[in-house]
């Protein structure tokens, strides 16, 4: 398929219902409004196709985008591509889970987000300690260095609450996942999620969220499945 069909496509699968939650959530025109679900007909008919998930990712259209991460090759995507994607992503659902999501299976992963989240700007933090989440969630512990993730656990300890309210969202995340999903340091993590408490996050005309990352963690205790780690980071 050529970009001018998929754009069809995706059009075709708009809902107007759906149009407006993600506008709410952040989202501008151009969009469709598609459900994610509704994509995966699609992608098993185009499958993984970097040329076109660039050509798709710089349309600029919201549903043309999240596609574009469906079917985007990560492994042959440099860090000038990542940059380029991240810089593309005005709102958190395109940073969050499309960007980092897909920068979560490249090579240069941990590279490439530990440089977000050293940037200081917000979607790009955000975008780093979520891809750490979807990494610690899915590869193998020995893959990661136990000082590195506790050198990191203190940064959050230390910064989250003065930190950019996106930001805030996905290292009050982090927290949590490695206390679930990397037992080296789930002790650790516990800890860290008592010291921080609740993390107050502003919210956008509603009223302002609590996360706590300490019982999401005692939950995933509570249920026995402490070390989960997903099959697959992308659906």
């Amino acid at each position: 398929m050529d970009l001018e069909t998929v754009m069809q496509e995706l059009e075709a699968l708009g809902k107007e219902r759906l149009k407006k939650i993600y506008i709410s959530n952040g989202a501008h025109e151009p969009l469709f409004g598609v459900a994610t679900g509704e994509m995966k007909p699609l992608f098993r008919k185009i499958k993984i196709n970097q040329p076109l998930a660039e050509q798709l990712y710089a349309t600029g259209n919201y549903d043309a985008m999240y596609f574009a991460g469906i079917i985007a090759d990560p492994k042959a995507m440099t860090g000038t591509d990542f940059e380029r994607w991240i810089d593309g992503a005005y709102f958190y659902m395109l940073s969050d889970f499309v960007v980092a999501v897909t920068l979560a299976e490249a090579d240069i992963a941990q590279e490439v987000a530990d440089k977000w989240i050293a940037s200081g700007e917000e979607l790009k933090m955000s975008a780093g300690w979520n891809c750490y989440c979807w990494l610690l969630g899915n590869r193998p512990d020995s893959q990661f260095s136990e000082s590195k993730i506790a050198n990191m656990l203190e940064m959050v300890e230390s910064a989250i609450h003065d930190a950019p309210e996106r930001a805030k969202y996905t290292m009050n995340n982090f927290i949590s996942t490695v206390g679930i999903s990397y037992l080296p340091l789930h002790d650790m993590a516990v800890e860290i999620a008592k010291a921080v408490g609740p993390v107050t996050v502003k919210g956008n005309k509603k009223k302002d969220n609590y996360l706590h990352a300490s019982e999401r963690i005692q939950k995933s205790v509570d249920k026995g499945i402490l070390g989960f780690k997903r099959k697959h980071v992308r659906c």
